[in-house]
């Protein structure tokens, strides 16, 4: 995971996709303390797994609180975003099938 962040940070950005297969990615997402969640529903089914950090993630209608060991479920075009972080969040992210 250092490895990962460290190529996150150096390719200055907040998303790094790490693996892409036929039906499949999964990449680092990071968003800091205070952060703001500017994505935009994906065309792909995901699956949060949250490695630190804490936040509120609202999926669709439903909010609930996520922090280390959290995995959430996030149907494909429904709307979703992480708010009011008050820890450093680091989610490993999984698409299927992959993202494009």
């Amino acid at each position: 995971m250092d490895q990962l962040e460290a190529e996150r940070l150096a390719n200055d950005g907040a998303y790094l996709r790490f693996l892409r297969e036929r039906n499949m990615s999964v990449g680092l997402y990071a968003l800091d303390a205070g952060a703001q969640d500017h994505q935009q529903p994906h065309q792909q089914d995901e699956v949060y797994v949250v490695l630190s950090g804490r936040a509120s993630l609202t999926v669709g209608d439903e909010t609930t609180l996520v922090g280390r060991g959290s995995v959430v479920y996030v149907p494909a075009r429904v709307p979703n975003r992480f708010h009011h972080i008050t820890e450093d969040l680091r989610v490993l992210v999984i698409f299927s099938p992959p993202e494009s």
